[in-house]
C-alpha cells in the first residue's frame, strides 16, 4: 500500500473520523497515523531485507511487523473479549507476541504477508472500536490478573507499542544499507 498525498493530510489532522465516538475516534485517527507511518518504513522491502538481522539487533523487520499484528490481535482478546489468548491462538500468535523468545521466528515471507495481516488485524480492531463508546473506553479490563489498565490505556499502548517498533524497523533498515555499501 502506497499512502496518498489524501492520506498523509487525513492522517496529519486528529480529530474523530466518521462513525466513532470523539475520545475513541481521536485514538483511532492515531492509530491510523501510526500505521501510514509503519507502511512508509517497510515500503519496497523484499524477503531477505524482512529476514535479515544485522549484527547487534536481536529481531529482523518482518518479525517486528509479526509482532505489530500480534500486540494487535492480544489486545482484541484483552479489551473486547475479556481474555487472553487461548491455547489454538498462543500457538499462532505467541512466537511473535515474544518477539520469538517463546519460538516461532518469522522468517521467509514477502512483505505482503506481514501487509495483510497488519490490515486484517486493524481492521477487526475498528471494527470492534466502532461498537463501543467513550465511557467503555474509560473502563478497566476485566482479565483476571490484568484488570487495572483501562481499554483507552490498552489500545494507546497498541499504538506506543507500534511507533517504538517502526523506529527500531527504521535503525535496521539504516543498518541494513550500511552493510550493503
Amino acid at each position: 500500500m502506497t499512502a496518498t498525498r489524501e492520506d498523509w493530510q487525513r492522517a496529519c489532522v486528529i480529530k474523530p473520523p466518521p462513525g466513532y465516538t470523539p475520545h475513541i475516534g481521536v485514538l483511532v485517527a492515531m492509530l491510523h497515523y501510526a500505521r501510514l507511518t509503519t507502511l512508509q518504513a517497510v515500503a519496497g522491502l523484499g524477503v531477505e531485507e524482512l529476514d535479515a538481522t544485522p549484527p547487534g539487533f536481536s529481531n529482523s523487520i518482518g518479525m517486528l511487523l509479526a509482532h505489530i499484528a500480534a500486540v494487535d490481535r492480544v489486545y482484541q482478546r484483552l479489551s473486547f473479549e475479556n481474555r487472553d489468548f487461548d491455547e489454538g491462538e498462543n500457538a499462532l500468535y505467541g512466537g511473535a507476541l515474544s518477539l520469538g523468545k517463546e519460538g516461532g521466528r518469522v522468517q521467509g515471507f514477502p512483505l505482503e504477508h506481514y501487509l495483510d495481516e497488519l490490515e486484517a488485524a486493524r481492521a477487526d480492531t475498528l471494527a470492534e472500536l466502532a461498537r463501543r463508546d467513550d465511557e467503555w473506553l474509560a473502563l478497566r479490563l476485566q482479565v483476571p490478573d490484568f484488570d487495572y489498565p483501562n481499554h483507552h490505556w490498552a489500545w494507546f499502548h497498541v499504538m506506543e507499542d507500534e511507533v517504538s517498533h517502526r523506529g527500531q524497523i527504521r535503525v535496521i533498515r539504516k543498518a541494513l544499507a550500511g552493510q550493503a555499501g
